[in-house]
């Protein structure tokens, strides 16, 4: 994968935005990595899919991926597109109404998962995800996202036995910008 060529597409569809920024789990940042708009930009999201797509053919195997709701699924589902994989989605929280599942699509006892995601500031989504996904009789052990915020996300992910990998980290991102 060309990784400048995925800066590149993320900053030209402006998702990286400077100024003072409330980030979900509480702190605050002078950058702000706005996953709506590149996974609302085809051309992103193109390159995403396929940056994602030869990631996993390095790691080999037949994994089944999986997206947390909502910001991870146009990633996860262009990715099972361009590599003819089946995914699932995590759930934050059980619904109230129809299944009331967590984990949304078909998930067998034993399936090894791999869980795709948009932005790892803590990490904490992935885990609650991963957490989820075993409790259904998944095996997760990796994690995948499109930005790594370098905040702690992969010391968190390897508590729980979760090996994170990027596709970019915020400093690749943030570097020689002008």
């Amino acid at each position: 994968m060309d990784t400048q060529r995925l800066i590149d597409a993320l900053r030209a569809a402006e998702a990286v935005k400077f100024g003072e920024f409330e980030l979900s789990h509480g702190g605050t940042s002078d950058y702000y990595v706005d996953k709506y708009v590149f996974e609302t930009n085809p051309d992103c999201l193109e390159l995403i899919a396929e940056a994602f797509a030869e990631r996993l053919a390095e790691l080999g195997g037949d994994t089944t991926l999986a997206g947390v709701a909502l910001g991870a699924v146009p990633l996860v589902a262009v990715t099972s597109v361009e590599t003819g994989r089946p995914y699932v989605i995590a759930r934050k929280q059980q619904k109230e109404y129809g299944t009331a599942n967590l984990i949304e699509g078909n998930l067998e006892e034993g399936e090894e998962v791999i869980i795709l995601e948009d932005i790892a500031t803590t990490g904490q989504s992935a885990v609650d995800a991963a957490e989820a996904l075993r409790e259904a009789g998944a095996v997760v052990e990796r994690v995948i996202v499109v930005v790594d915020r370098e905040e702690g996300a992969a010391e968190n992910l390897a508590e729980h036995d979760l090996e994170l990998e990027s596709l970019v980290s915020a400093s690749q991102l943030l570097a020689d910008r002008e």
